[in-house]
């Protein structure tokens, strides 16, 4: 809802901008989903990692 507002206001402002981001806005989110999975994998991999790490501190407080 906040978007829209901004996108509002925007087209107010200045329609030309406001068409352009209209317009842009799909294609800078296609371009942008290999960063998201990336950030993906890499967020899967520092988890594993931790978790490999605290596994012997957990093993230990079951004890």
């Amino acid at each position: 809802m906040v978007k829209f507002l901004l996108w509002c206001i925007l087209l107010i402002l200045c329609w030309p901008l406001a068409l352009l981001a209209l317009v842009a806005y799909p294609i800078v989110w296609l371009l942008l989903i290999p960063f998201r999975i990336v950030g993906i994998a890499v967020g899967g991999v520092l988890e594993l990692v931790g978790a490999i790490i605290f596994l012997p501190v957990r093993l230990v407080r079951a004890i």
